[in-house]
């Protein structure tokens, strides 16, 4: 074969290769916007549904409501009329301002403390042996049963109110994170340590990223538990908050203005599961691989 054939054939191989390559790049941008297209479908389908279930539930609310005496049960355009004025007043802000600092700091404390426990009561025996019964005989008594108590110690002020949320919040913390580090694969740890991985490299590389979507877990469950100490404090510890703001309501039979602050703190709960999986799914994409928006 003389040079030029060879120079031929070479050019017509490589060029073989890149229309092959770019084929292969056609297909995967193809799939990229196919399966962008789905996904933009299913959010939109996502959307419809709840919004025909909210249009749904709120005219079954209207008419169960515009039936029950108004000193018992509302309407919910009752409550739209209340919440409006509440917020105009500056009413609803100025009790649910306290609440969200006290939920904001408890919160914080209880994921950072909660989290750092369960990785080292699961990566050290001594320490799992020793503290663990502890951990379970605490989360074993009625979290309520210990407000009196936290209220005599620490009083009737901020500082009550954070460690009553702590409380509620620092135990589903420390379980999940506790059962997601047990929950690594063994064969993964003896293949980091065939590989002469550090510590901090089996930590870094392998146990935090599987127990990644048990922590996850564990802060929804914290922040749905920790709103529920957040009211409680507030009824228990001091005549203000959002808590406060419901009793006082529901006790002068202003059953409008008492829904808007119930109906606030399911709203916060959505805002924050939704941030929630948010961050989720740019720290952690793989945790939620499966999930729907």
């Amino acid at each position: 074969m003389s040079t030029v054939e060879q120079t031929r054939s070479e050019a017509l191989v490589q060029s073989e290769v890149q229309a092959q390559a770019q084929l292969e790049l056609d297909d995967r941008a193809r799939a990229e916007r196919a399966g962008a297209e789905r996904r933009r479908r299913q959010s939109l389908h996502n959307f419809i549904i709840r919004m025909v279930s909210l249009a749904a539930f709120l005219t079954l609310w209207q008419v169960a409501g515009s039936n029950i005496d108004p000193v018992l049960f509302t309407t919910p355009s009752k409550v739209a009329v209340a919440a409006v004025q509440m917020v105009a007043s500056g009413e609803l802000w100025f009790a649910l301002w306290p609440s969200l600092i006290v939920l904001a700091a408890g919160l914080t404390l209880a994921i950072a403390f909660g989290t750092m426990l369960g990785l080292v009561l699961a990566r050290f025996h001594i320490l799992d042996v020793g503290l663990t019964v502890y951990i379970t005989f605490l989360y074993s008594i009625p979290s309520v049963a210990l407000v009196p108590l936290i209220v005599l110690w620490a009083g009737y002020e901020t500082t009550a109110k954070i460690i009553i949320l702590f409380m509620f919040a620092f135990f589903p913390m420390v379980i999940n994170t506790y059962q997601g580090v047990k929950s690594v694969d063994p064969k993964l740890l003896e293949v980091g340590r065939a590989f002469r991985c550090s510590e901090r490299q089996l930590w870094g590389n392998i146990v935090l990223p599987a127990a990644l979507p048990f922590i996850v877990t564990g802060i929804r469950l914290a922040v749905g538990r920790g709103m529920i100490g957040m009211v409680l404090a507030d009824l228990y510890t001091a005549i203000s908050g959002i808590g406060y703001l419901i009793v006082r309501t529901a006790s002068t039979f202003q059953v409008d203005k008492m829904f808007v602050p119930i109906v606030t703190l399911g709203l916060l709960g959505v805002t924050l599961t939704a941030l929630l999986r948010m961050v989720e799914k740019k720290v952690a994409p793989w945790t939620a691989a499966g999930q729907e928006d």
